[in-house]
């Protein structure tokens, strides 16, 4: 069925936009000549006159923060460095051998977004898109964007999306992301759909404004456990396991889904609204908002028959599900002036309802419930000035009832220096108890069975953050953060436990002593005529009573590369080598079962070079990639692994383009 619709979505496109692609644009400005030139005209004539000259901001690129930035078909190697399967920097990430099976982190963030708990299953929902990571569009003229990009063996991965509009004020977009890759190793198959629908509305006397999204996705993969024999077929590099399906795995009739459905909408009417100023900005204005959103997320663990590897089981078909749906409301109230700036004061309702299809009980008589369901209520506030050189933002959640949330808070303030050089100083606290999985949960596996809803205590994460934007010195980022009561996942058992007998004793456990983490980022470019080198470089250290969080303390990316047109300017080449490499730390490793990492401390991995060579070329609105990954895995050792058990993959050859059509 997916397929069928990516078939639906192209044909429509191209009826829709013909045969008549855009010119290329220029680079100063990136414009796009559609229409015959005319003399400049204001916003309102231009939204109801058509014969205009169209530039790239006329195609215009909304994020949830309402940031605009318009579409951009050049090409960068900050493009290079977000062509992959999540579409953005993995810098941080250390992927697993499949493209999309899981992401082990390299480096950690605790900052919340929300105000409240996940599902949970953190290592298989990365291209889960969340409310936030939604885009809405605002178009001049239908617009697509097409992405392909070649996997390992079968399968394929392509974003497709259009947008378009009725008017220059009701625009919608509809996009589908398909994905399907079989993998080297036994067992290790990934597929996963995302399709997002959007619409963003203006009236016509600009006091009302609406936008929403429906989304419906789903992530399956199949899960072999990891390499059963590891030394001897894969550390050895025996000629005879080089074909990677001869290689022996722990499990081959395992796999877990996550699916969700979300149903967003957000608008605003202006009550009171002044005239434009010189600057076409509105002095005063006071507006009420609401926003809505409803959801439905389960993650879900199938095997055919139990396996020793988690232990004991009540029943030998293993199917265990866990759901949550929630339903959020919020009711705001926005003042604007240009004197005091921007304030938003609100209420909000969150209903969550999350749960099991069964009842456990322990040994000892003791009840595991199979649910937790309640509401909450809370207050937001916002606040956004600009004073002389100084931009100020912060925002505040903070819960009045229930027992899920505590609050968050985030205030920063940045300053331009010059035309070059920026600073900004942010600051971050947050507190809510750890997500729906660490606090209950059921399965077939007896040892994953745990309600800790009344045990575990709120964390509490704080992070102060400088940071520099400099043309001429680079970018750096300076974060320290503290945390308590926080919580993870980890082997326990009263016995010593045996080599790769872990995941058989996997339970979520809090820490009462405080963890410090100190992240320091650097970025640079160095260039010199055609070439280039750019380097990222980032520095971690942790201060903990308990090894509970482990993070390499190196990671550096450097890339050489040569920039240049080519064929009389028809066509813009980029080619090069990325150097990836991070110092060896005790990796967290990965369980099946919950889909989540957990910390070990048994085995120090990493150490180990990546080397990418890759050829790009970009013609009119079409960017090609071609990349030869890890090209030095034949010869520098077969070490490289991505968490315990699960190595990274071997040298491939991966192709593709992003191609945008214009009408």
């Amino acid at each position: 069925m997916k397929y069928i619709i990516l078939v639906l979505l192209y044909l429509t496109t191209s009826i829709v936009l013909g045969q008549n692609p855009i010119e290329r644009p220029e680079k100063k400005n990136d414009s796009l000549s559609l229409g015959k030139k005319t003399k400049p005209i204001n916003p309102k004539e231009k939204m109801e006159n058509d014969s205009i000259t169209l530039t790239i901001e006329d195609y215009k690129i909304i994020s949830f923060e309402r940031d605009t930035t318009y579409l951009d078909t050049t090409l960068t190697i900050q493009k290079e460095y977000k062509y992959n399967y999540l579409r953005e920097d993995d810098f941080e990430l250390m992927p697993f051998g499949n493209i999309g099976q899981a992401y082990n982190e390299l480096g950690v963030n605790f900052e919340r977004v929300g105000s409240y708990p996940s599902l949970g299953a953190l290592a298989k929902d990365r291209k889960y898109l969340e409310r936030e990571q939604v885009k809405y569009y605002n178009v001049a003229t239908p617009m697509t964007e097409l992405f392909f990009k070649t996997t390992l063996e079968e399968g394929q991965l392509l974003d497709a999306n259009l947008a378009f509009n009725t008017s220059r004020r009701l625009n919608f977009s509809i996009g589908y992301i398909g994905f399907r890759s079989l993998g080297k190793y036994n067992d290790t198959q990934i597929e996963s759909g995302n399709f997002t629908t959007t619409t963003n509305y203006i009236s016509k006397n600009g006091r009302y404004t609406l936008r929403a999204h429906i989304a419906a996705q789903n992530i399956e993969s199949e899960e072999n456990g990891g390499l059963s024999d590891r030394e001897e077929q894969f550390e050895s590099g025996d000629e005879d396991f080089i074909n990677r399906p001869r290689v022996d795995v722990l499990l081959d009739d395992a796999n877990n889904k996550i699916l969700g459905k979300r149903y967003y909408l957000d608008h605003q009417y202006k009550l009171v609204r002044t005239q434009l100023d010189s600057t076409r900005f509105e002095k005063t204005a006071l507006s009420i908002g609401h926003s809505f959103e409803y959801e439905t997320k389960y993650y879900q663990f199938l095997e055919s028959s139990n396996d020793t590897l988690f232990g004991d089981a009540i029943l030998s078909e293993i199917d265990d599900k866990a759901i949550l749906k929630t339903f959020y409301n919020e009711a705001n109230i926005q003042f604007y002036n240009k004197t005091l700036g921007k304030l938003v004061g609100g209420v909000n309702m969150y209903n969550y309802d999350y749960y099991f299809n069964s009842v456990f009980i322990e040994e000892d008589g003791t009840v595991i419930p199979n649910r937790l369901n309640g509401t909450e209520i809370g207050l937001v506030g916002d606040y956004e000035k600009r004073i002389g050189g100084f931009d100020f933002k912060a925002d505040l959640r903070y819960n009045l009832s229930g027992e899920l949330a505590g609050n968050v808070f985030n205030a920063s303030a940045s300053y331009s220096l010059n035309k070059n050089n920026k600073i900004k100083f942010s600051l971050h606290t947050s507190t809510r108890l750890p997500n729906f999985n660490y606090l209950l949960y059921q399965s077939e596996y007896l040892n994953y069975n745990w309600n800790n809803s009344e045990v575990f205590e709120k964390e509490r994460a704080s992070s102060l953050k400088g940071e520099l934007f400099s043309k001429t010195w680079g970018n750096l980022m300076v974060k320290y953060s503290n945390l308590d009561n926080y919580t993870y996942f980890a082997p326990v058992s009263d016995e010593e436990i045996a080599d790769g007998m872990d995941n058989a004793f996997i339970k979520p456990l809090q820490e009462g002593n405080t963890v410090s983490h100190l992240k320091v980022k650097y970025q640079k470019e160095f260039k010199v005529g055609m070439f280039a080198l750019n380097n990222t470089v980032m520095y971690q250290n942790v201060t903990q009573d308990s090894q509970v969080l482990n993070v390499p303390q190196l990671v550096t990316r450097n890339t050489l590369y040569f920039s240049s047109d080519v064929f009389k300017k028809a066509m813009y080449l980029q080619t090069g080598v990325t150097f990836k490499y991070f110092t060896a730390y005790n990796m967290n490793g990965y369980n099946p079962v919950l889909g989540e990492f957990y910390v070990q401390n048994k085995e120090e991995l990493g150490g180990y070079p990546l080397l990418d060579f890759f050829i790009n070329a970009r013609i009119q609105q079409t960017r090609i990639y071609l990349k030869a990954e890890h090209f030095n895995s034949s010869f520098s050792g077969y070490d490289y692994y991505a968490a315990p058990n699960y190595p990274y993959r071997d040298f491939v050859i991966r192709f593709g383009l992003v191609w945008n059509f214009f009408s």
